[in-house]
């Protein structure tokens, strides 16, 4: 198992606040990867008017949220598993499946890892290359694949790099696996912020295959972390009455279950967040091509890959200098592959994207 040193996580700010005596409602988190425009206006302002369901149980089946969440990404409510955070479900799947060895994009989010080693299996990783720009070789990742793995794990679009695999690349790497009894895991965390979600997401290969679970949550595109409210979708009855058995009843609150509903249909606030995002990562985007110092990588995602090519700077003393102006990027040298030269930063509202472009070129 990879070792990784301590770091600051976009959720850390106490730690920020601890040490640098900044207040942490100060602190702009480039890091976290949410949704700039916060939770909706429609959320905000008709929550309250349900608190009263905090004194009943909210239905052990979820229906009317699992038929919300089914009308939104394409799929069908029976396909729909809802659980506590996609966190939750990455666990529960794990128990449930039990890989004794599986395959891993890298770089990428460490949980995935950390899971699967608790259950007593072993990872492989597949790098991407920096040469390709971290562009998965989908032919060469499926000559990776042999019979003595029983699971993929993919990240689409991919922490830290923010490079996506299509849905069409999807199914020839699901043909693959096919022939090897091989299960895939496809985390599509922050498939919303493509600008093209149909071609990017793999919810309708769902209905083909078996040996696919996808899944979803609303922390980043929803702007809602603290509301603990993921969902998966998989065409395999089976393991959907599995993990039903292993899950804990109730396992999302009244409060969160109606919460999923009221975002799941607010189209104008998606409508905004697409356009915001798709205009201010193309700027920024276009302005860092523009640097000698750097090259960023370019991005699918709400969140820009960087790599400083400046040799008298590295990635902690940029941290450093970005959050003393209370603004907190991250240094992505904890990630497998990547070394103290590449940082990785979201996208904000616009006069925030100013700050933080400022205090970089101040630095490179």
């Amino acid at each position: 198992m990879l070792k990784h040193k301590d770091h600051f996580h976009g959720s850390d700010l106490e730690k920020i606040e601890e040490i640098y005596h900044i207040k942490k409602e100060e602190i702009i988190s480039f890091s976290a990867n949410v949704n700039p425009l916060g939770i909706s206006s429609r959320l905000r302002s008709s929550l309250s008017e349900h608190l009263d369901a905090i004194t009943t149980y909210p239905d052990r089946e979820y229906r009317e949220l699992r038929q919300c969440i089914a009308d939104y990404a394409g799929s069908q409510p029976e396909n729909i598993i809802v659980g506590n955070g996609s966190t939750e479900l990455i666990s529960l799947f794990i128990q449930t499946y039990r890989p004794k060895k599986a395959l891993i994009l890298g770089p990428t989010y460490s949980e995935y890892e950390r899971e699967i080693t608790l259950e007593g299996g072993s990872t492989l990783y597949y790098p991407l290359r920096e040469e390709q720009d971290f562009q998965m070789d989908v032919r060469d990742f499926c000559g990776h694949l042999n019979d003595s793995l029983d699971l993929v794990v993919l990240c689409n679009p991919n922490n830290p790099t923010s490079t996506a695999i299509s849905s069409g690349e999807m199914r020839q790497i699901l043909d693959a696996c096919l022939q090897y009894g091989i299960f895939v895991m496809v985390d599509e965390t922050y498939v919303e912020f493509t600008e093209k979600v149909e071609k990017m997401s793999s919810v309708s290969l769902t209905n083909y295959y078996t040996n696919l679970i996808i899944l979803r949550g609303t922390s980043k595109f929803f702007a809602a972390p603290g509301l603990r409210l993921g969902y998966a979708v998989t065409g395999n009855q089976d393991l959907i009455r599995t993990i039903s058995t292993r899950q804990n009843p109730w396992s999302i609150s009244s409060l969160a279950e109606i919460a999923g509903r009221l975002m799941f249909q607010d189209q104008k606030y998606m409508e905004a967040t697409r356009k915001l995002i798709l205009s201010e990562r193309t700027r920024i985007y276009e302005t860092l091509r523009a640097w000698d110092s750097v090259k960023a990588y370019a991005p699918a995602a709400n969140f820009i890959l960087v790599r400083i090519l400046k040799p008298e700077v590295d990635a902690d003393q940029l941290f450093d200098h970005c959050i003393r102006r209370k603004l907190m990027i991250r240094n992505c040298s904890t990630f497998p592959f990547l070394d103290n030269h590449y940082f990785r930063f979201c996208i904000m509202k616009p006069e925030q994207n100013d700050l933080l472009l400022k205090a970089l070129g101040e630095l490179l």
